[in-house]
């Protein structure tokens, strides 16, 4: 028996990749007892004239759990169990082959050994399953008890979550920038969110490490980063174009690059403002792309705000309560180097027209609007009691 076993267990390492790469040292002594275990449950069944049942595998859950751990996929499990019984009938072969009588034995225990990787093979997938099932709760669990910690500036203090970081590449003196990621639109019955954070994860490059979760209503991610970051900003672009095929929009921030792990939290608030920079609109934005005035208006100061000089607020309040066209009016005569005759084009209106309106402007808020500091007051007050985000003040 020893050396059925033995022989079993090295066609199993010689002919499945999975388990020479294996990092775990205990796995071929695990692969040892739950190979013999079986054995003596398969022969003691052929002695006993019965069929197999679910109750001689009692060893195989506990297995089961081992290979989750140890990274063997399920059908390399599945696939050694079958070499485990082609390894055994073989031996009996062996063993039959002078004597006719023994060979009528073999021929049955053939047939028996079918029907024993049938019963085993669904008790293996089975067990292999909810083994994988609570190994991935287990490390969902992790994943998101780290990510908390981080979010709230605590230390790292547990081991496993102290493995995870370390793992992620998140170990105290890397750089880290933070993303978070939103559906544009509510998602359709059978949409969710795991499916994008499966987008998120296979969309980065290969080598790219990080953590990313399902958090609230909104994937979360704290990745490192070597540089300014732009490499994981393409990858994101990838992200909301393979969420884009399969019906998911989304709407993303990226945080600027910070120091160390320590900084999560700062991150993660610049994250959330660089996504509501994009007014709920499909794409990616970092808060290094937002101009000063953006970041000031999605801050949404109220003392900033208290500063706008009542003139100014009484001309926007009253502006916009009539459908905004001198607002408007100004901001494209801005966006166009102060070009009045650009700026009319582009709002389809005569020259003469837009000349009127700058001139109501200016009147009715005592702004020079050929003076850049009237006219950036004028733009920034409108950014910021608007809350439009398309035009900085030039």
């Amino acid at each position: 028996m020893n050396q059925i076993v033995e022989d079993s267990v090295e066609r199993f390492f010689a002919e499945i990749p999975a388990y020479p790469a294996s990092q775990d040292p205990d796995l071929r002594a695990d692969v040892v007892v739950h190979t013999w275990a079986v054995y003596e449950e398969v022969l003691a069944s052929i002695r006993e004239h019965r069929p197999a049942g679910v109750s001689d595998f009692r060893i195989t859950p506990e297995q089961a759990t081992n290979r989750v751990r140890q990274g063997i996929g399920l059908s390399d499990f599945l696939r050694a169990f079958r070499i485990g019984q082609v390894t055994l009938w073989e031996a009996i072969v062996v063993a039959s082959s002078e004597e006719a009588a023994s060979w009528e034995v073999a021929v049955g225990a053939a047939t028996h050994l079918m029907q024993v990787i049938e019963v085993g093979s669904s008790v293996a997938a089975a067990a292999y399953l909810r083994a994988q099932q609570l190994e991935l709760a287990e490390g969902d669990r992790v994943r998101r008890d780290l990510v908390e910690d981080l979010l709230a500036g605590r230390g790292i203090q547990a081991e496993p979550k102290r493995v995870l970081a370390r793992e992620c590449g998140l170990e105290g003196s890397a750089s880290v920038l933070v993303v978070v990621a939103a559906p544009s639109k509510a998602l359709r019955t059978g949409q969710s969110l795991r499916d994008v954070l499966s987008t998120v994860r296979s969309s980065l490059d290969a080598d790219q490490r990080g953590l990313a979760i399902v958090r609230q209503d909104q994937i979360l991610a704290v990745i490192p980063t070597t540089g300014d970051g732009t490499a994981v900003l393409r990858g994101l672009e990838r992200v909301c174009q393979s969420a884009s095929r399969i019906g998911i929009d989304l709407v993303v921030g990226a945080s600027t690059v910070h120091p160390d792990i320590s900084k999560v939290p700062e991150a993660y608030r610049e994250a959330v403002i660089a996504r509501e920079s994009l007014g709920g609109s499909p794409g990616v934005k970092a808060l290094s792309m937002l101009s000063v005035v953006e970041y000031m208006v999605l801050r949404d100061d109220t003392t900033v705000r208290r500063l706008i000089r009542p003139e100014l607020r009484q001309f926007i309040e009253d502006d916009l309560a009539n459908g905004g066209v001198l607002v408007q009016t100004l901001k494209a005569y801005a966006a166009h180097d102060l070009n009045a005759k650009v700026a009319a084009e582009k709002l389809h209106v005569h020259v003469n027209t837009a000349y009127y309106r700058l001139e109501r402007i200016a009147e009715r808020t005592g702004c020079d609007l050929r003076s850049f500091a009237d006219l950036e007051e004028l733009l920034i007050a409108v950014r910021l009691m608007s809350g439009t985000r398309g035009v900085a003040p030039t």
